[in-house]
């Protein structure tokens, strides 16, 4: 009795549909890119460059892209001496800590209200809270002005970062990180007896910590490159911010654009700093309320 056998087939399988495809990048893509490298960066370089140039080379024409005539780092003594320029520094780091520290505080105390506390109408209060991001600042510059003068804060650091100790943009960043969080999470705590500051500050803050870091890089940046505001609300030289001190530079010698951009690069330094180092915690904070 003959026993049939049947061979095994082999099916052939279809190549996956949907599944990530390997592109290639041709050298043309590369050599666009290295061109906008380069054409973004370009206006650092030159400041950089032109704050150690001297008149000779930065007044000809065209502009010299190096130091022909050698490097001139006096232009940066020259910038300490004409205006308080140090002092002027150090204002516009204090603006900048009191404004990033008043943010946080007020963001994460309002976004903590409007997510895990049982408030009445508090889909309002948030609309109410971003409304303000729609009102643009010259509409309320006269009555923060004197509101000031009537506190007698004109002419004062406080006077510079009062105004931006809350912001809409800070409570809808740090609420929609919030919302993250499972409620059973507070009911949880609750039950264990942990009062709403605790559950705050030992389990949300450590948990939305790129969150808030995002929040204090664009304060800080925000805060530091105010002009505006500075110039209208302080007249002494020694109470501005180095934002109106670069234009003091300009006013008082006109005719040496390297003390300018010496004034300028010590202006920039700690923005570049703070962009190069911190924005790892933008990119990951301003994608962490994305999705559950």
């Amino acid at each position: 009795m003959a026993i049939a056998t049947v061979e095994p087939t082999t099916t052939k399988r279809s190549p996956r549909r949907g599944g990530p495809k390997s592109t290639r990048v041709g050298p043309g893509t590369y050599v666009a890119l290295g061109l906008l490298f380069l054409i973004l960066l370009f206006p650092v370089y030159y400041v950089i460059i032109g704050s150690f140039m001297s008149p000779a080379d930065i007044n000809t024409f065209p502009p010299k892209l190096w130091p022909v005539h050698g490097f001139t780092p006096q232009n940066y003594a020259s910038a300490l001496d004409v205006i308080p320029l140090v002092q002027q520094y150090g204002n516009s780091f204090a603006v900048a800590i009191l404004v990033v520290l008043g943010q946080l505080i007020t963001s994460v105390a309002a976004a903590y209200a409007l997510v895990f506390l049982k408030l009445r109408a508090r889909r309002f209060w948030f609309f109410l809270l971003l409304s303000t991001m729609m009102i643009p600042w010259e509409a309320i510059i006269i009555p923060n002005y004197l509101a000031m003068a009537e506190l007698g804060l004109v002419n004062t650091v406080w006077a510079l970062a009062l105004p931006y100790l809350a912001a809409g943009f800070g409570v809808f960043l740090v609420r929609q990180a919030f919302l993250a969080f499972p409620m059973e999470l507070r009911d949880a705590a609750k039950v264990d007896g942990v009062s709403d500051f605790g559950f705050l500050w030992r389990i949300v803050i450590p948990l939305t910590r790129p969150t808030l870091a995002a929040l204090g890089v664009w304060s800080f940046l925000s805060a530091w490159n105010m002009y505006f505001w500075p110039l209208l609300i302080t007249q002494a030289p020694e109470n501005q911010t180095i934002q109106i001190g670069i234009t003091q530079l300009q006013s008082v010698d006109a005719g040496d654009p390297g003390m300018v951009l010496a004034g300028v690069v010590l202006a920039l330094i700690p923005t570049l700093l703070l962009v190069l180092f911190g924005q790892q915690f933008i990119v990951r904070g301003l994608t962490a309320g994305a999705g559950k």
